[in-house]
């Protein structure tokens, strides 16, 4: 039966034990929206987690899990000797909507004409002999070979022999429906996956129907700029920030706007003084790309009331938030869309082997079937030779083994890098661990602080090691320098030897 409980006069969380999402989400979530609604307002004293428990009559546990995903989030804030409180810092916030529904209303100030804008566009791409036009990332084009390439999966001893079985079992005798045909969104078993996975681990409240399966990342951006960007409109990325987006959006004429990244994620300020009005922002705001970064909750909502106001879209890139090794994960940007602002996309090839080339797309629910219409026309439906076998390695809880199993190998591998580092370059490259993701920025100091990455690039290149540049990912003439350090898919036993070499390199390098 339901538990009720309050908090004083402020809250009553309705938690179930009998619901198939844990009690501690449950309660942040109550909690979360409380916060949001005004009903705990900032500064306001959170509750001993002891007697919390007690007044709910759950285990201390999951009230210390709710606090501590809120305290990751920034919603609440611990001052020492004194308790948890409410974040005092959060920005103005508007009065309570109330729980966001699982199928948002057409977002404020969004005609009926707009979808119908979006169908015409749509149909537009049967004949513009230019739509299948795709502007290929520089650095794919490039010379660097694997080594400490940031973003590369270890893909050694990934369960070839059960994903092999799942699909020779889906093809053994197809049905004429799998082999004749497709939905232009994807498998079905495999959206509904997607879909679950989602509303449990990312907190996405959605429907397989909203789930669009594509070939990864850059076709998600492709059609979403295919669809809502004239050319000109102007688009917020990130800068620095993944050179493959700037190329997608640029082929469909969008007009690139180079917001700063610093430590709390994208400077909505400044986009905001750039171009007020664009029409698309591209964030990757769980885990930015290169820096690392984490989005706070105050960048956050103001960029949600940005899109609100202006009526434009927000493209979410969660490109490897299952690797997270401290805390649990936290909550994707399109939890906290209550307009439908939030268009979201992820990769399934960092989670198994890179020529996978499948990720999702999730749309808001007004924006579904014209993009299921233009989906039909780009390419007719995705490749369907692997999802039905994708779906039951999701199904089969072997996906989510496999995650366990690299989230604790790379975890180690970060530790490994970490320590070579400190031994063999402490007055050269400097690193800071990061709670996720599968690579770090070195920064040069001593006798390379001045020195051009690319030219330190250059010379490990020329000694057989690979270490990006970070100014590649940057654009202009003050371009961020460091260096980038991908060790997810480097064997343990071969990243000291790995460090301890670029420091013979750029050591003897240095003295001559």
């Amino acid at each position: 039966m339901p538990r009720r409980a309050g908090i004083g006069s402020l809250l009553q969380p309705h938690l179930d034990s009998a619901a198939s999402e844990p009690l501690f989400r449950q309660l942040y979530g109550e909690l979360r929206q409380a916060i949001l609604g005004g009903r705990l307002g900032p500064g306001t004293r959170m509750p001993a987690s002891r007697a919390f428990a007690e007044e709910l009559r759950v285990s201390r546990n999951t009230v210390l899990g709710a606090y501590d995903q809120l305290l990751s989030e920034g919603y609440l804030e611990m001052r020492p000797g004194s308790g948890t409180y409410v974040a005092a810092d959060l920005p103005d916030l508007p009065p309570e909507r109330g729980q966001a529904s699982a199928r948002p209303a057409q977002p404020k100030g969004e005609s009926d004409a707009a979808p119908q804008h979006l169908a015409r566009r749509a149909e537009t791409l049967i004949d513009n002999e230019n739509s299948r036009r795709f502007v290929r990332d520089v650095i794919e084009t490039s010379p660097w070979a694997p080594c400490f390439t940031p973003g590369l999966p270890d893909s050694s001893d990934f369960p070839f022999a059960a994903w092999s079985r799942l699909l020779a079992k889906s093809w053994r005798e197809p049905s004429a429906a799998l082999v004749n045909a497709g939905d232009p969104g994807g498998y079905l078993p495999l959206r509904e996956a997607v879909a679950d996975y989602l509303r449990q681990v990312r907190g996405i409240d959605c429907q397989p129907a909203d789930v669009l399966i594509v070939s990864g990342i850059r076709q998600a951006v492709d059609l979403t700029c295919r669809l809502l960007l004239d050319p000109g409109d102007p688009v917020w990325i990130e800068r620095p920030g993944f050179p493959g987006l700037r190329a997608a959006i640029a082929a469909q004429g969008g007009k690139l706007i180079h917001v700063p990244v610093d430590e709390e994620g994208l400077d909505v300020g400044d986009g905001l003084r750039q171009a007020p009005k664009a029409r698309l922002a591209c964030v990757a705001p769980s885990h930015q790309y290169p820096l690392g970064v984490v989005m706070s909750l105050q960048r956050r909502l103001a960029l949600l009331a940005w899109a609100r106001a202006a009526q434009a879209w927000i493209l979410e890139d969660d490109y490897d938030s299952e690797y997270r090794y401290t805390g649990r994960p936290l909550a994707a940007l399109r939890s906290l869309d209550e307009d439908g602002r939030v268009i979201y996309m992820g990769s399934l090839s960092k989670l198994m082997f890179p020529s996978l080339r499948l990720g999702y797309l999730v749309t808001p629910p007004q924006l579904t079937k014209v993009f299921r219409q233009a989906r039909a026309v780009i390419d007719d439906q995705p490749a369907m030779s692997t999802q039905p076998a994708l779906a039951a390695f999701f199904q089969s809880g072997l996906l989510a083994a496999h995650v366990r199993r690299m989230r604790k190998r790379y975890a180690h591998r970060q530790q490994l890098l970490l320590a070579a580092a400190a031994r063999h370059l402490p007055d050269l490259i400097r690193l800071k661990p990061d709670e996720a993701g599968l690579h770090l920025v070195g920064q040069t100091v001593g006798a390379l602080k001045n020195a051009a990455d690319t030219e330190i690039a250059a010379r490990l290149y020329s000694a057989g090691l690979v270490v990006p540049p970070l100014s590649r990912y940057d654009i202009g003439d003050n371009r961020r320098q460091g260096l980038m350090f991908g060790y997810a898919a480097v064997p343990d036993g071969r990243i000291e030897p790995a460090v301890a070499e670029i420091a013979r390199v750029l050591g003897k390098q240095e003295r001559s």
